[in-house]
C-alpha cells in the first residue's frame, strides 16, 4: 500500500512493502508540498517496488552483479579494458559464491571471500573488486532486497609478495634522461617528443598519444587534455575518467621542443614521419635505448613510469599533493595517495626528520 505522511514543509509519499519473511518495510518517495502529489508519487514508488522484490528478491550476488554491470558499467563511456575487468570480476564472483543468493550473505561471509581472492591476488586489484562490489551493494539496497551493507569495514587482505615497486629515477637520473632525449630530437621521429612531454606533464601515454594542436595553447603555456587515443582502432577516445579532462600548465621549454613538430604539418602532434601514432611498444623500446646509452639500469621501467618519475620529482620538490593530483587527473586525492603512496611514505620519513630537526632548534 501507498499513502502521504504529513510533515512540517509538506508531505511525504511512502510505499510500503513485504519481504519474503512477512516483514513489513517502508521506502519515501521524497517530500513535496501537495499532498496529492506525495500520493502519486507513492503509488509510481509503490508499483516499482512490487515489481522489484518480486523479481530480484531470491536474486544471487552474481546474478545482481551482472545485472548491475549491464545497467550501469556496460556502455560507451567504459573503455574496453575497463569492461573487461568487471567481466573477469564475475568470474571470480561466480567461483566462489556460485548460487549464494544476495539477501544470504553476511560480512563474515563477505570477509572470507576478500581473503580468498586476496591470497593470489596484489592491494590494487583486492581494492579493485572490493570498490565495485561495495558500489553494486549500494544499489542493492536501494532497490530493497538488502537492508545492510555487508561490505563495510571488511578489511583488505592481499598477497604482499605480488606487490611490485614502481622504480622512479632520482633528480640526477631524470636530468640525465632529459638531456639524452633532447640531445637527438628528431621531428620525424615522434617518440622523444613523446617521452619529454611525459616528463614534463605526467600525461598518460593514450592522453599524449591523442594530443592535436588545437590542445596546446601556446600563448598560456597549457595543454588541454580532453580525449585519448586508441591505439589498435587508430581512433580517438574518451579519457580514463571525467575527471581526466583537464588543462594542464607546462614551461617554455616543452613547448618550444613541440613547436618543432609543426614542420611535419599534421593535425596529430605526434604524427610522424610514417604516418602514424607512435604505439606503446615503439615508445618502450625508445625509452629502452635512451636508457641503456646513458647506464640508467631500471628493471621493467617502461613508459606509464615517466608518470611515476613525474610524481616523485615534484614531491621532491615540495609541491603540494592536492595539486600534483589535480595535475594527473584523478577524480580526488585519495586515488593519488594510494596510487603513489610507495612514493609518500618515503617522503613523510623524510619530511619526519626535518621535523625533529626544526623542532629541536625551538
Amino acid at each position: 500500500m501507498s499513502y502521504a505522511k504529513k510533515a512540517k514543509k509538506g508531505y511525504y509519499g511512502i510505499a510500503e512493502f513485504k519481504d519474503k519473511d512477512g516483514k513489513r518495510h517502508q521506502k519515501s518517495a521524497g517530500l513535496f508540498k501537495l499532498k496529492r502529489d506525495a500520493l502519486k508519487a507513492g503509488d509510481e514508488l509503490q508499483r516499482e517496488l512490487d515489481t522489484v522484490n518480486q523479481n530480484l528478491m531470491d536474486i544471487t550476488l552474481f546474478d545482481y552483479f551482472s545485472r548491475w554491470f549491464e545497467l550501469y558499467k556496460s556502455n560507451k563511456a567504459q573503455s574496453a579494458s575497463a569492461q573487461n575487468q568487471y567481466r573477469i570480476m564475475k568470474k571470480f564472483i561466480a567461483e566462489y559464491f556460485a548460487d549464494t543468493k544476495l539477501r544470504e550473505i553476511k560480512r563474515s561471509d563477505y570477509q572470507e571471500f576478500i581473503n580468498w581472492y586476496g591470497a593470489n591476488h596484489a592491494y590494487k586489484s583486492v581494492s579493485k573488486l572490493n570498490g565495485a562490489i561495495r558500489s553494486c551493494v549500494g544499489y542493492a539496497i536501494d532497490d530493497d532486497i538488502i537492508t545492510k551493507d555487508f561490505t563495510h569495514n571488511v578489511n583488505i587482505t592481499y598477497n604482499r609478495t605480488l606487490e611490485r615497486k614502481v622504480d622512479y629515477l632520482t633528480t640526477d637520473e631524470l636530468q640525465t634522461l632529459k638531456k639524452a632525449v633532447t640531445a637527438k630530437l628528431n621531428r620525424y621521429n615522434t617518440s622523444r617528443y613523446m617521452i619529454l612531454t611525459a616528463i614534463y606533464t605526467g600525461m598518460r601515454k593514450s592522453e599524449v598519444q591523442a594530443l592535436t594542436w588545437n590542445d596546446i595553447d601556446f600563448l598560456h603555456s597549457t595543454i588541454s587534455i580532453s580525449k585519448s587515443w586508441d591505439e589498435k582502432k587508430k581512433a580517438f577516445k574518451s579519457t580514463k575518467t571525467d575527471s581526466s579532462n583537464r588543462i594542464v600548465k607546462v614551461n617554455r621549454q616543452l613547448l618550444k621542443r613541440l613547436e618543432e613538430l609543426k614542420a611535419n604539418n599534421s593535425i596529430m602532434v605526434f604524427q610522424n614521419a610514417l604516418g602514424t601514432i607512435p604505439t606503446s611498444n615503439a615508445l618502450n623500446k625508445c625509452l629502452r635505448s635512451i636508457m641503456n646509452d646513458c647506464s640508467i639500469e631500471k628493471q621493467g621501467f617502461h613508459f606509464h613510469s615517466l608518470r611515476h618519475v613525474h610524481v616523485a620529482y615534484l614531491l621532491s620538490k615540495g609541491v603540494d599533493i592536492y595539486a600534483i593530483s589535480k595535475r594527473l587527473g584523478h577524480s580526488n586525492i585519495t586515488v593519488t595517495l594510494n596510487t603513489y603512496s610507495y612514493l609518500i611514505d618515503e617522503y613523510k620519513a623524510k619530511n619526519d626528520t626535518l621535523i625533529i630537526d626544526k623542532l629541536a632548534e625551538l
